[in-house]
Formats: structure tokens, C-alpha cells, sequence
């Protein structure tokens, strides 16, 4: 956690708060500290305070915009029908799969397919969901263009995008500008973990999803965590305001990891921006945000690797962090069009505004090591 999160978050917890929905003095405290950190989060995305819906995840955030969407065009009489990319989180696949949405395809550099978007789209789509960053292979997805298709062929459909991972790369006012709904969480920041939200540009309606007290305007029940939400505002506020800096920083930092560990094991494939086996030539250019470094290392399978790299003190993952453990290789890459034995010797690190150059130095060291190692013992 950024040292600001942390002191907001221990200081709101000794200011003997109250529920910020009462009307006596500590109420009004709580209430005083939820609404200084919705000022904050509206700051830093470009948003008014009433669009910011605090949730207890980026998980439910993202659930609350498609089981929200879809419910409230049920409701107004359509069919409600959703889609969203084949690449997205699970917190989005599972809610689109449930309802008997539409996954939609992307090539081999994770970009969405438009046309087979442009084919769905008409008045009986309710929310399209397309994450900013992804999640795994840091690759930026390009917002406006999704906008346009659904302008043209679907004005009722939301735009729905998870900018859990691109917040603290990204500048959500100008590439989340084209989202009607847009998801965060605070600890992909600095901020707290179990703290999410969910912007509600007031353009949009989606229906509640957790009734109660009828607290964040009627959209989300439930008591406050107010020092979560303190904690998540002053992280919001902190990593904008050194956001540009951090991306440069640790933008070179990666591009010397990633180009390190290929000089040394020069058959190492980095998603979305090297070619596969048996494909031609990259010509497309995708970006990427600053802090991720996903990688592939043919012959070797990451489950042995993360456990070599935690015994030196390297942590990392296979595919989304939610999901390591599991056998299966990343659906993401699965739906770029990887090869199963290519994806399953991925390896996911990632890079924070604390990654430090002994940081990189650390891990050039040990992971092109590890991985001779492997080979070497599967020969």
C-alpha cells in the first residue's frame, strides 16, 4: 500500500467513526471521510461524485455492470443481451456466460474483433463489456472505436470497461472517456484490498443489485467501509498525481526485463507482440501498459517455475492472479490463439511504483537461471 492509503486508512479508523448514514456527530464524520474520498476518485477519472458507486471489489463492481445493465433493459422491455471480449476477467466472462451472452473473438495481438461486434450490435444489446488493460498481457484495448460501432448500430447498448489494471498507467479521463461504466479496485494502486468502485456516468441506468438501505444512490446496500474508502481515495489522489512519472520509470524498467531475459533465452515469445510458432512476422504495433511483463517460455511449464522463483523470493503468476494454481493455461491466451504448450510455460510478472532497478537486476539473475534449469532437467 502507498504510504498515504495506509494513513488515511489508520487515521479514519481512529476518528471514532460512525455509519455515515446516521445524523449524530460521528455519522457526520463518516460521511465527511466518504465523501472527501468520492471527490478524490471523481478527480482522477474525470467523473462527477455522483457517478462514484464504492463496492467491496473490482469483482462486484464489474457484476454490478452487466447484471445491472441487462436487468434494467429487462425491465424497460428489451431482451437485455450482453457480450463482452473473449479475454476479459473472470468477474466479466462468468456474469456474461451466466446471462447466455455473447464472448466475442480477438486475434493474436488480444484485440477485439469489431466486425463480428458490429455483427451483434442492435437494439436488443444491453451492455458491451471490453477491459481497457488487460489483466494478463497488458495490452490497451481501443475504447472509441468499440463507441462508435455501438453509436451506429446500437445507441441503448452501455459501454462497460474493467480498469482494474489500467488505472495506475493509464489516464482514465481521456482512454475511459468512451465507457458509460467503468470498474476499479483499489488495490492495483496502492490502495486497499476489498475496496472496488464502479463510475455511473449519469447518461446510464443500471438497476441495483444488492438491496438493503438504499445506500450509494439506491445502487449499492450496505454499510460504508469507511476506512477502505478513505484509504482507496487517498490512493487515487497520491498515484494520480505521480502517475506520469511512475509510467516512465517503470516502462524502462520493463523493457529492460523483458529485453534481458530474451537476450539470454532469445526464444522466449512475449504476448501480443511477437509472433507465434509457424506465424509470420509481427507487423501490427500494440501498446501496452507500462507495468505489465507477460512472457512465454517454450518447453517448460509454469507451475514448476513459480514454485522455483518463490523459493529465491520472486513472486509471479501463470495467468490472472485470481486464477494461479489452476492447471489450465490462461484463457487469455487460449483466445489470442496461443498453443496450449506455449501457454502453458507463461509467466506473468508485474511491475509496481515501488519496482526498484535492484528489483530488475534480482530477476534478471534468477529467471533465465530457472528456466535453463528446467529445460535442462526435462531433456
Amino acid at each position: 500500500m502507498r504510504a498515504e492509503a495506509l494513513e488515511a486508512m489508520v487515521e479514519a479508523a481512529a476518528a471514532g467513526y460512525g455509519n455515515p448514514t446516521g445524523a449524530h456527530h460521528r455519522a457526520r464524520i463518516a460521511r465527511r471521510l466518504v465523501d472527501d474520498a468520492r471527490d478524490q476518485v471523481a478527480d482522477a477519472v474525470g467523473a462527477e461524485p455522483s457517478e462514484v458507486i464504492f463496492c467491496g471489489s473490482g469483482t462486484e463492481a464489474d457484476n454490478l455492470a452487466i447484471f445491472g445493465a441487462h436487468h434494467h433493459a429487462v425491465a424497460q422491455g428489451r431482451s437485455g443481451q450482453v457480450a463482452c471480449s473473449a479475454v476479459e476477467h473472470h468477474a466479466v466472462l462468468h456474469p456474461v456466460e451466466h446471462l447466455a451472452g455473447t464472448v466475442l473473438r480477438v486475434d493474436s495481438h488480444g484485440q477485439l474483433d469489431l466486425e463480428q461486434l458490429t455483427s451483434i450490435a442492435t437494439d436488443d444489446l444491453a451492455v458491451v463489456s471490453v477491459m481497457l488493460a488487460n489483466n494478463e498481457s497488458g495490452v490497451i484495448q481501443r475504447l472509441e472505436e468499440v463507441r462508435a460501432i455501438l453509436d451506429e448500430h446500437a445507441p441503448n447498448a452501455l459501454l462497460h470497461t474493467d480498469a482494474v489494471q489500467a488505472f495506475p498507467w493509464l489516464d482514465l479521463t481521456e482512454y475511459a472517456a468512451p465507457a458509460d461504466l467503468v470498474s476499479m479496485s483499489g488495490h492495483k494502486f496502492g490502495g486497499p484490498k476489498g475496496v472496488g468502485v464502479l463510475i455511473v456516468r449519469s447518461r446510464a441506468q443500471i438497476a441495483a443489485q444488492i438491496l438493503g438501505g438504499g445506500q450509494e444512490f439506491e445502487l449499492r446496500s450496505g454499510t460504508h467501509n469507511v476506512a477502505g474508502i478513505a484509504s482507496f481515495g487517498a490512493a487515487a489522489a497520491a498515484m494520480t498525481g505521480d502517475r506520469a512519472h511512475v509510467v516512465e520509470r517503470i516502462g524502462t524498467l520493463r523493457d529492460r526485463l523483458v529485453g534481458g531475459i530474451k537476450a539470454v533465452l532469445p526464444d522466449t515469445v512475449e504476448s501480443a507482440r511477437d509472433a507465434l510458432p509457424n506465424q509470420d512476422e509481427v507487423t501490427t504495433t500494440v501498446d501496452k501498459v507500462a507495468g505489465s511483463a507477460h512472457m512465454c517460455f517454450p518447453g517448460i511449464e509454469s507451475e514448476a517455475l513459480l514454485f522455483m522463483l518463490e523459493r529465491v523470493g520472486i513472486y509471479a503468476s501463470a495467468a490472472s492472479s485470481c486464477a494461479s494454481g489452476a492447471q489450465d493455461p490462461s484463457h487469455v491466451l487460449a483466445a489470442m490463439g496461443y498453443p496450449r504448450e506455449l501457454a502453458a510455460g507463461s509467466l506473468r510478472m508485474s511491475l509496481g511504483f515501488g519496482t526498484t532497478d535492484e528489483d530488475i537486476d534480482r530477476a534478471l539473475s534468477v529467471i533465465p537461471e530457472c528456466v535453463q534449469t528446467l529445460r535442462s532437467a526435462a531433456a
